[in-house]
């Protein structure tokens, strides 16, 4: 099946060269209901063809892209904040409570922007290779992703792509809006949508003090059949970066696991969980009945983490919205972030 849609993308991809990946302009995209971003200065036609350099190599987007597409996670909420639609993006595959592909924020920007839902791109079994090429976009954002290398050369065939800097999902938040808004010729714009949010966290970090200097590990998801091991975030998520913002610290044994390594993950055996033992605060996805923190307690070995023990946990609940609260956005920062501060305080109360 994939075989088949590759060579079916190569096909597409050949047919769309002169409109994208030369830069020619699509007759259809002043159709679409983009806008340019309110403030700041606009990259103007000067301004192409620039260069970006990533992990993947480097890419030239010759001229101000008019129709642009996103993959994977969040890349899209960069130019809706900048006042772009996208003609195609990732349907939210975690996080969606009423199942329409579109997390909250999102759609708010939609329906603030009067546009319609763009095309979503159904990523369940990978990215649609196909969808993205029917879109006909002139670039494709993905500079928070996790694109392989042969995800990166087929979406090459198909418009500029712009991957992520250093390390597959471990672009920070204020990169992501960065690359992305420098692809679309809104980099001023850019920089001023990351004041924005930069004041929207100090507003929120200043009413809760007692999150400053506390330590705080973040837990993958655990499998609570299975809590022979426990997964956790490096000092390379973006989930891990964030405490940064919200005063917190970086355990020093999260900080030395995370050297050598660019991988944003990693495991670590129940049977050598003291080296937690400098974690004040613990957070991690859960579930909506707590099961997983009843599992903590009981469990002889995770009970004795002193988070754990002292109760200074906060698992988010299920696959909410909320839920990725902690995997910062540019649109989900702002409206989810009082809730996610709110919770660590009331765990970091508990640290004597």
């Amino acid at each position: 099946m994939r075989t088949q849609r590759l060579r079916a993308v190569a096909l597409t991809a050949a047919l769309l060269l002169g409109l994208t990946a030369c830069g020619g302009e699509s007759d259809s995209g002043k159709d679409e209901k983009d806008t340019a971003g309110s403030g700041g200065k606009t990259a103007g036609a000067s301004a192409f063809p620039l260069t970006i350099k990533h992990a993947l190599g480097t890419t030239t987007v010759p001229k101000k892209p008019e129709r642009v597409a996103t993959v994977n996670w969040a890349n899209h909420e960069v130019p809706l904040a900048l006042g772009v639609v996208p003609v195609g993006m990732a349907a939210a595959n975690f996080g969606d409570d009423d199942g329409d592909g579109i997390l909250p924020w999102v759609k708010d920007r939609l329906e603030k922007l009067k546009a319609d839902t763009p095309v979503l791109f159904d990523e369940t079994d990978g990215i649609d290779f196909e969808a993205v090429a029917d879109t006909k976009p002139d670039v494709i954002l993905a500079s928070y992703s996790g694109l392989t290398k042969q995800d990166y050369k087929t979406l090459s065939e198909i418009a500029p792509v712009v991957a992520y800097p250093d390390a597959a999902w471990a672009t920070p938040w204020r990169e992501i809006i960065r690359l992305n808004s420098e692809a679309i010729g809104l980099a001023d714009e850019g920089e001023k949508l990351i004041g924005e949010v930069e004041g929207d966290i100090a507003k929120t970090v200043a009413k809760y003090p007692q999150l400053k200097g506390k330590s705080a590990m973040f837990m993958t998801h655990v499998d609570i059949n299975d809590v022979s091991e426990v997964g956790y975030y490096t000092a390379h998520d973006t989930r891990t970066l964030f405490f940064e913002d919200l005063g917190l610290t970086m355990p020093k044994s999260i900080a030395k696991a995370s050297e050598g390594t660019k991988k944003f993950a990693l495991t670590q055996s129940a049977e050598r969980i003291d080296a937690f033992n400098d974690v004040d605060i613990i957070t991690g996805y859960g579930d909506d009945k707590g099961e997983l923190l009843k599992t903590l307690k009981k469990d002889p070995l995770l009970s004795k983490i002193p988070a754990v023990e002292r109760g200074s946990v906060y698992l988010l609940p299920g696959s909410s919205p909320l839920a990725t609260a902690a995997n910062p956005t540019p649109l989900s920062i702002s409206y989810v972030l009082d809730d996610y501060a709110a919770a660590l305080a009331k765990a970091a109360d508990k640290v004597k």
